[in-house]
């Protein structure tokens, strides 16, 4: 069987690499000149900066991921013992991520962790609640507002009163098998002792893997080769580029949802209607360079709080990465401001870095990511009530969970579906 795969971002390329395994013949096309997608990595002035994720967890999944390339020379973990903050009332409080913690932490009140505790005799998730609505009820309006909406939307850049848990947080309690009390299935874990894979990184940065990927599967892959369009071809496909047409017999998308709509919108053009429609919230990913010596792994920031700035990753104490710090704006907070100039949107995070830490910080590199990460929010609705082309398969984050793990489970997954259609 021939393959078209669509993009080069970590999921093409997992996906390209899961199929080639299986024997299938491939054809990768990616519009741009290198491999990776979101995981970028640069030097900027002696710094090595991370352009998207900033680290991994060293699962078994990614464990074996860095062994099949060879690259556990590069391998190198980060600190789990430091902890992660939120800026609450304008101090920086620790998030309560044990049962230690959550005793002592003083970003929530005693009447706050009360409420907490009755989160059992609450009802399951429901579908079509925001994610907002299910932890205040589940965990009451303070520990929902101050703890589980930041850490849990602040992944997505997002609001946690649009983001809907059919498309978020509702599979991944389908996933763990969690149907009623999450606060029972933590405790249970913590009873057992749960095993948290370390924080990994590699010397060179991540986009390594991609890299490496890439190279194995060279004779496959097309760069800066952008796809334009999609069209039926007897009873397989013609992917048709500026160098011309290939004729596959299936078609694996990869790519973010406003481009795989233009890809496909001469082949169905009422599912490129839809899959355009989806919102997503840009990023802009401003590095630091500070002497701001706290170890933690970062913070979170309150909507309340008046920052323009999401959170922030601390390179430096996480994952020694001498004097860098990634600071993150727009999203749902703020997406126009992601079209603002690099040195604007620099000042702004140095500025508010300094704000919050009391520490001088000085801009290194801008990036943006648009569209950036999907919302989940209710235009996702609309996807749940369309299909695909038969011989079309996505393997791309608007359809399955963003996350360099769930990028390579969902490659699996989508190589053995189409083989065996």
């Amino acid at each position: 069987m021939n393959v078209g795969v669509i993009g080069a971002g970590i999921s093409g390329l997992a996906t390209t690499h899961e199929l080639r395994e299986r024997g299938a013949g491939v054809e990768t096309f990616e519009a741009t000149g290198e491999p990776g997608g979101v995981m970028q990595s640069c030097q900027v002035d002696g710094h090595l900066l991370e352009l998207g994720p900033q680290r991994l967890r060293g699962s078994k999944l990614i464990e074996d991921w860095i062994d099949e390339f060879d690259l556990r020379r590069q391998r190198f973990e980060g600190h789990d013992d430091q902890p992660l903050y939120i800026l609450r009332d304008g101090k920086l409080r620790v998030a309560p991520l044990s049962i230690r913690e959550a005793i002592t932490t003083d970003l929530i009140s005693w009447r706050g962790k009360a409420r907490l505790l009755a989160e059992p005799l609450t009802a399951p998730a429901q579908a079509d609640e925001s994610v907002e609505s299910l932890f205040s009820r589940k965990f009451g309006e303070e520990a929902a507002r101050t703890l589980f909406c930041p850490l849990y939307t602040g992944l997505y850049g997002a609001n946690a009163d649009e983001m809907l848990v059919r498309h978020s947080v509702g599979k991944a309690l389908d996933r763990h098998g969690i149907d009623r009390s999450i606060l029972l299935a933590i405790a249970r874990k913590l009873i057992d002792g749960i095993d948290v894979p370390p924080i990994v990184s590699f010397e060179d940065g991540l986009q390594i893997l991609p890299e490496a990927i890439a190279e194995r599967y060279s004779d496959s892959i097309h760069f800066e080769t952008p796809v334009e369009a999609v069209r039926e071809d007897g009873d397989g496909f013609e992917i048709e580029t500026s160098d011309g047409t290939t004729a596959v017999d299936r078609v694996v998308v990869t790519t973010p949802a406003p481009v795989t709509a233009d890809i496909l919108d001469p082949l169905d053009s009422r599912l490129a209607d839809v899959i355009g429609d989806l919102t997503y919230n840009p990023l802009a990913v401003v590095h630091l360079e500070s002497a701001y010596d706290r170890e933690g792994h970062g913070c979170q920031i309150l909507d309340s709080e008046g920052y323009e700035t999401l959170g922030m990753t601390w390179n430096a104490s996480m994952l020694d990465r001498e004097g860098v710090f990634t600071s993150y704006l727009g999203g749902s907070r703020s997406p126009e401001i992601v079209a603002e100039s690099d040195e604007p949107l620099g000042e702004l995070a140095a500025r508010e870095f300094e704000a919050i830490t009391d520490v001088p910080a000085e801009p290194l590199h801008v990036a943006r990511w648009d569209p950036g990460m999907p919302a989940y929010d209710r235009t996702w609705n609309a996807l749940e009530r369309t299909s695909f082309p038969e011989g079309v398969h996505v393997c791309a984050t608007f359809a399955e969970r963003a996350g360099i793990p769930g990028r390579l489970r969902d490659a699996r997954r989508t190589a053995e579906a189409v083989l065996d259609a």
